[in-house]
C-alpha cells in the first residue's frame, strides 16, 4: 500500500496534513491534520483570535513549487479531534478534522451542501440521499439518474477541484428557480414518470 503524501502549513511546519479541500475562492471546506498536542492547540487557538492578538485569517500550503492560500471561515467550521496516538516516530500525535458544517448537515434554507467521500464507488448513488435531503421539491426514488444528470448539467452539483489527498468533494447548490421548470420539462416529456418503468 502506498503511503499517503503529507503536506505542511508554512505557518505551522510541525503540523502535517493528509487531506485538504477548498472551493474556487480557496475557502476551507475540509482539513485533516496530524501533530503534537501543543501545535494543534496553537493552530486551533490562532484561528479564533483576532489579528491584533496573533490570530490568523489565512494559512499557506506549499506544494510542487506553488503556494496555496487557504481562508478558514471559523463561523462555518466544526472540529473533531481524536485521542493521542502514543509511540509513533514523531512522539504522541493527535489527529484533527476541521470541516465546513455543511459537510455533515445540509443548509436546507439555502439548498446548499458539501459531500466528502472516497474516490471510488458510484457517485450518483452515494450523493442521491444528500440531494433528497437538500432539495425542497418532491423527488421520487426512481428519478435518481435523470435528476442527478440534470443537476450536473446545470452545474448545481459539481466536484470541487481544490483537493489535496485521497478524498473526493462535491458541492450541491440548488437554484430552485432554474431547477423547477427543468424538472417540469422532464415530466412533460415523460423522462420522469410517477411509476418506475423498470
Amino acid at each position: 500500500m502506498a503511503m499517503a503524501e503529507l503536506f505542511t502549513l508554512d505557518e505551522f511546519p510541525d503540523l502535517y496534513l493528509d487531506a485538504c479541500v477548498f472551493d474556487e475562492q480557496h475557502n476551507l471546506v475540509f482539513l485533516s491534520a496530524w501533530g503534537r498536542d501543543t501545535v494543534l492547540q496553537e493552530f486551533l487557538a490562532r484561528l479564533t483570535l483576532g489579528k491584533s492578538e496573533g490570530g490568523i485569517d489565512q494559512f499557506h500550503i506549499s506544494i510542487a513549487g506553488h503556494r496555496l492560500t487557504i481562508f478558514p471561515n471559523t463561523d462555518l467550521l466544526e472540529k473533531r479531534t481524536t485521542r493521542q496516538y502514543p509511540g509513533t516516530l514523531f512522539g504522541s500525535l493527535l489527529h484533527v478534522w476541521l470541516f465546513d458544517k455543511r459537510c455533515t448537515q445540509p443548509d436546507v434554507a439555502n439548498y446548499f451542501a458539501f459531500a466528502l467521500m472516497g474516490q471510488d464507488g458510484d457517485v450518483h448513488h452515494r450523493l442521491w440521499p444528500l440531494v433528497i435531503a437538500t432539495c425542497p421539491l418532491p423527488l421520487l426514488t426512481h428519478w435518481q439518474r435523470p435528476v442527478m444528470d440534470l443537476l450536473i448539467s446545470l452545474q448545481m452539483l459539481k466536484p470541487l477541484s481544490g483537493v489535496l489527498g485521497n478524498v473526493c468533494a462535491w458541492r450541491l447548490a440548488i437554484d430552485i428557480d432554474a431547477l423547477e421548470p427543468a424538472l417540469g420539462n422532464l415530466i412533460r416529456d415523460d423522462s420522469l414518470t410517477i411509476t418506475s418503468l423498470t
